[in-house]
């Protein structure tokens, strides 16, 4: 679906503030939610588009986002995520994270990270000598905004910041391609970052909150970072920045 709709002409659907979907997004979100409602009929779904859908009661819950990067889409550029993961109870214990146009999927089934492409799944395996951080501008941190992150004591000359605006930079963290991720917000429940989230921690990235906390509360925010050591370096840079 989002293959087939790119380069193409989009008709934009207004949401909240100045965001916006596209019929790429809901289409991608149909199909995707065709295909679970047919095989899960008695499960509960969220999804970006269309909320929440599906059996209230159930204790499995799909998340489902389906163009995670639709501004980036929309300017024909091909930096996007197709987000979907399952919890059970209050365990995500199914997740992928796809890249349609690299034609790659980052996915876990409670038992590691792989990534499928070329038709085969090979181990995802972390690690940090990039040294390239993406930092998701669109999410504040608790006490500072997060573009003063690049500039903080720990981080600047350390690392190099990038700025990818979807999900698939978290997935590129288990996969080795980025040292970290780094983003603020209440993540619970969410369509755009549960699926990439589980992946990290099932290839054993280090994955925490904002002051190196347990993920899921407070302050909120998200560190997935490919290692201690790294993960370390940018708690204490975070933390500089609430302590100034």
């Amino acid at each position: 679906m989002i293959r087939t709709a790119f380069h193409a002409p989009l008709t934009r659907y207004a949401k909240q503030g100045d965001d916006f979907a596209t019929q790429a997004d809901i289409a991608a979100e149909k199909a995707i939610l065709d295909v679970l409602a047919t095989e899960c009929p008695d499960d509960r779904f969220v999804a970006e588009e269309s909320g929440v859908t599906g059996a209230s009661l159930s204790d499995r819950t799909w998340f489902v986002d389906p163009l995670c990067g639709t501004r980036n889409f929309a300017v024909d550029t091909a930096f996007v995520a197709v987000n979907v993961a399952l919890r059970v109870g209050g365990t995500v214990t199914v997740a992928a994270t796809a890249d349609p146009f690299a034609d790659e999927v980052f996915w876990t089934a409670g038992q590691g990270g792989f990534l499928r492409a070329d038709g085969r799944d090979e181990p995802l395996r972390p690690h940090a000598g990039s040294r390239l951080v993406d930092v998701d501008l669109d999410h504040p941190f608790p006490w500072s905004t997060p573009a003063r992150l690049f500039d903080a004591e720990g981080f600047a000359g350390e690392f190099h910041p990038r700025v990818l605006s979807t999900s698939l930079a978290l997935a590129w963290v288990a996969a080795g391609r980025r040292a970290a991720y780094v983003t603020g917000g209440d993540l619970r429940d969410s369509v755009h970052f549960s699926s990439a989230i589980a992946v990290c921690q099932a290839a054993g990235c280090v994955v925490t909150g904002l002051a190196g906390q347990p993920l899921h509360t407070a302050p909120h925010g998200l560190i997935a970072a490919a290692d201690t050591p790294t993960h370390a370096r940018l708690v204490e840079a975070v933390a500089g920045l609430r302590a100034g």
